[in-house]
């Protein structure tokens, strides 16, 4: 018998009405959604360092100096 477990407490998913169902079909279509989300956001992040690594890499390579600030011309 498949159980839903809501604040802790188990229900027994044989005794949802037909629009407990339904809904419980909806929660379970966008538990899955937010998982694909969660997973596509892991992707870019990875992406993103990935670039970043190599943009400093270039930066270095070039030799580029960081811009001179305010603050460091007061120093």
């Amino acid at each position: 018998m498949p159980k839903l477990t809501i604040d802790d407490i188990d229900y027994n998913t044989e005794d949802l009405t037909e629009n407990g169902r339904a809904q419980l079909g909806n929660l379970q279509f966008i538990e899955a959604q937010l998982q694909r989300l969660r997973n596509e956001i892991a992707i870019y992040q990875t992406a993103q360092n990935a670039y970043l690594t190599v943009l400093k890499a270039e930066i270095d390579n070039a030799g580029i100096q960081p811009v001179a600030t305010a603050e460091d011309s007061d120093e």
